[in-house]
């Protein structure tokens, strides 16, 4: 038994829909979640950039007792996830675009894989593109993500970015949009009202949570402690720390948390 707290980290916001996936899929654990939103978001960024920012989070999060650390963002995972592994010996938890479980789906039509353009440019992205992105069309949108970073996850801005992105697709018939970035998991509500019925919304999330169990039970590493309500079992952090950004992240754990019995169609970790 180890009361330790998870450490969950991200370019900024999006991270906090795999924390609250993470907070629900385990409820005797404490989280601290850092949002490196001086640097969001990582998309923007060159690979060595994104691996420094990336090694300063989580000596932030060693250096705040954390017993594991959640890679919570695909872009981080892209550049970093190996080298952090090799580097540190402690459970290391991250993510992938979920096309595997898209591909999976029955049925003829696209899968539209929204993501950041880091993220597609990637070795690792094209390797799973390779293997099951026969009916998948890569889309950067890095927009979205800055709509979110700006506290914007609905209404006219967030329907003409659907228009630039998605619209031109939807000429053909499309069974899945898979949720590439973390962040895009907040425009749940807003894509289901645009897009068809029939669409389905993939994302990682769930299986990021699987895993992190998992792993914390191999390693006998899971809490004991319990009964504490979900806000008193988290921490949020901010490279910016600024009040204005610390109540944001609040707000979005809140509707991330109110979208979960929605979250069904969950893709693979790493």
């Amino acid at each position: 038994m180890d009361n330790r707290p998870i450490g969950v980290f991200d370019s900024g916001f999006g991270g906090i829909s795999v924390l609250a996936a993470a907070v629900s899929a385990l409820p005797e654990e404490r989280f601290v979640y850092l949002g490196d939103n001086l640097h969001a978001p990582y998309g923007a960024h060159a690979e060595a950039e994104i691996m420094s920012y990336s090694r300063a989070c989580v000596r932030y999060l060693i250096a705040s007792d954390c017993k594991a650390i959640v890679i919570a963002c695909n872009t981080a995972t892209s550049v970093a996830a190996a080298a952090l592994r090799e580097e540190i010996n402690m459970p290391i938890i991250a993510m992938e675009p979920a096309l595997k479980p898209a591909s999976m789906l029955p049925g003829g039509g696209l899968v539209l894989v929204l993501a950041t353009e880091v993220t597609l440019k990637l070795d690792k992205f094209k390797q799973l593109m390779d293997i099951y992105g026969h009916d998948a069309v890569p889309i950067p949108a890095p927009k979205l993500v800055e709509a979110i970073e700006a506290g914007i996850w609905e209404g006219a801005r967030i329907r003409a970015l659907f228009e630039e992105y998605l619209a031109p697709h939807l000429k053909k018939p499309v069974k899945a949009v898979v949720l590439g970035c973390t962040h895009y998991v907040f425009l749940k509500q807003a894509l289901r009202e645009y897009l068809p019925e029939h669409i389905l919304l993939i994302d990682g999330n769930g299986g990021t949570a699987r895993q992190l169990k998992t792993r914390l039970g191999q390693a006998d590493l899971l809490s004991g402690a319990g009964g504490a309500d979900v806000s008193a079992r988290v921490m949020f952090h901010s490279t910016k720390n600024d009040a204005k950004t610390l109540k944001l992240m609040q707000t979005l754990f809140d509707l991330a948390l109110d979208q979960l019995p929605d979250n069904q169609a969950s893709g693979p970790s790493l």
